[in-house]
């Protein structure tokens, strides 16, 4: 029965897909409003499917051009924030590529970077900047890469500078860049402590089919998104201090969140 759990559990999250799929296709093309609401109801199916459970420290902020600055740990932080709010995901360009899941991304109106080519760091801010000033809240896991969950990597300011740039897209007189902090805190209801927490990374060189069904087998996961607050970046505002500012407050979550949860 344990062999079968990960695709009785996922099962009806395929079906879901398969209906959803064409709608959300025809929404992005046409721009219509409920491209931003569907990949809500997806990504609160898939917690449910894959025994997610999601508490949620702090507010959302509603004011925008708004940046969301978040560390990272598994694929699978997509599919916990994705639940909470309508919001798109600024990831690695590779991504795009990948079979079903990168047309899933690009369904989510996913900005994909080159975070290697230091020359597309312009075009790459503007494209950002182009969807902040339009009122789309977006997401930057800041690290640049996934860790371990036990700790925070140093947050890379590159990308943070798009918020900048958003000022001169939109005319706006700040935008607010807003910490978040993802725990993975309980396995089963037991605290994860620092041996468990990996279980969920997805770090490296692993693969994602055999990642995902191994979560979907085992389940029963805690974790916790907590929201700290938003940092108003302005035309005189610096990135480099901004992104510190950012990375010191997910800091101080991620350990609040762990030292509540596991």
């Amino acid at each position: 029965m344990a062999r079968l759990r990960p695709f009785l559990a996922l099962a009806p999250l395929v079906l879901l897909t398969l209906a959803l799929l064409p709608v959300q296709m025809l929404a992005v093309r046409l721009d219509w409003r409920i491209a931003h609401r569907i990949p809500l109801i997806f990504h609160r199916a898939a917690c449910r499917a894959l025994g997610v459970r999601v508490t949620v420290h702090g507010r959302p902020e509603t004011a925008r051009p708004l940046l969301f600055a978040a560390n990272h740990v598994s694929w699978l932080d997509i599919v916990v924030l994705g639940g909470i709010l309508p919001l798109s995901f600024i990831a690695k360009s590779e991504i795009a590529a990948w079979p079903l899941f990168g047309m899933l991304a690009r369904l989510q109106r996913t900005v994909f970077v080159e975070r290697e080519r230091r020359a597309r760091t312009g075009d790459q801010a503007a494209a950002i900047a182009a969807r902040l000033s339009n009122g789309d809240a977006m997401v930057l896991f800041a690290e640049g890469t996934t860790g371990d969950g036990n700790q925070i990597l140093p947050f890379r300011s590159a990308l943070v500078g798009a918020a900048r740039a958003a000022l001169d897209a939109g005319g706006h007189s700040h935008v607010l860049v807003q910490p978040v902090a993802i725990a993975y805190t309980r396995l089963h209801g037991l605290p994860m402590g620092r041996l468990w927490r990996p279980h969920v990374a997805w770090i490296g060189d692993l693969e994602l089919p055999p990642h995902l069904l191994a979560i979907a087998r085992e389940g029963g996961i805690d974790v916790t998104v907590s929201f700290g607050t938003p940092i108003a970046y302005d035309r005189d505002g610096d990135r480099k201090r901004v992104t510190a500012g950012a990375e010191a407050s997910v800091r101080t979550l991620l350990v609040e969140a762990l030292r509540r949860g596991g």
